[in-house]
């Protein structure tokens, strides 16, 4: 995720709470026969496996925009991940249209707060905000999704627990933990170092692109620090979407998402 201070941190959580609201009102207004904007895709057939109770279903986008491909429903069974599969991940996640607007939402709240003021104003100032935007968010996804989970043989998805691993506390417990605690390729548990060292290998990396007023250890350990923040809430957000969603907008078929 983008490099941010805790200002830039609460913009992205009112983005998120908008979008849900937006969404949410979109769908009440539609007939019960239109097609609910984030309904999984199957246009290739799934492998056979057992249904999967609809408000536990990972659907392919969170409020029919933002992508939900790392996240595998509980009981859904997936092959290992290959060397491809990680790249075409991590290359969707950071070059989807909702990431574009995303960077650009991101850099616009910079550019208005003069957050880096070696960037200036106008035109080619908001430009500078644009792509170092992007360029923190396909070092770090890269790093976390790509590079290190392929040299370590991780296995960089999100496995939800679902509400019959337990309750919202212990739900909000497992996803936090994986930040810490992911799978490897063959599915035994390991220590996440994708998520870890990615996220500081992207904040130290980050600072090759900035102006060198902002290149000190202090932001380096700040940014890394908010990156693992970001991505614990977001493991956090994705447990609990299936609940969300399917109290937003009912009843849904149990077509899991598809996994690359």
């Amino acid at each position: 995720m983008p490099s941010m201070d805790a200002r830039r941190l609460s913009t992205v959580l009112a983005i998120l709470l908008l979008c849900g609201t937006c969404a949410a009102q979109t769908t009440t207004q539609n007939s019960p026969a239109t097609p609910l904007p984030d309904a999984p895709q199957s246009s290739s057939p799934a492998p056979a496996q057992s249904a999967i109770p609809a408000d536990e279903l990972q659907t392919k986008r969170v409020m029919g925009i933002m992508p939900n491909f790392r996240s595998v429903s509980p009981g859904e069974k997936v092959p290992e991940p290959t060397v491809r599969q990680k790249f075409i991940t991590a290359s969707e996640d950071n070059f989807d249209y909702s990431a574009l607007i995303f960077y650009g939402l991101i850099a616009a709240n910079s550019f208005l707060t003069k957050q880096t003021p070696e960037f200036h104003q106008g035109a080619a100032g908001y430009a500078r905000y644009y792509w170092h935007s992007l360029a923190d968010q396909c070092v770090e996804n890269y790093f976390v999704e790509f590079i290190i989970p392929t040299f370590n043989h991780e296995d960089a998805r999100y496995y939800a627990m679902g509400r019959q691993g337990g309750g919202i506390a212990r739900r909000s417990f497992y996803a936090l933990s994986r930040t810490f605690v992911t799978r490897s390729d063959t599915g035994k548990p390991m220590f996440n170092f994708a998520e870890i060292a990615g996220s500081g290998l992207a904040a130290g990396t980050s600072s090759f692109y900035y102006p060198t007023r902002e290149q000190t250890v202090s932001n380096g350990l700040r940014n890394w620090g908010l990156d693992v923040t970001y991505d614990a809430l977001t493991f956090l957000f994705h447990e609990f979407w299936p609940d969300i969603s399917y109290a937003l907008f009912g009843k849904r078929s149990a077509t899991p998402t598809p996994i690359h």
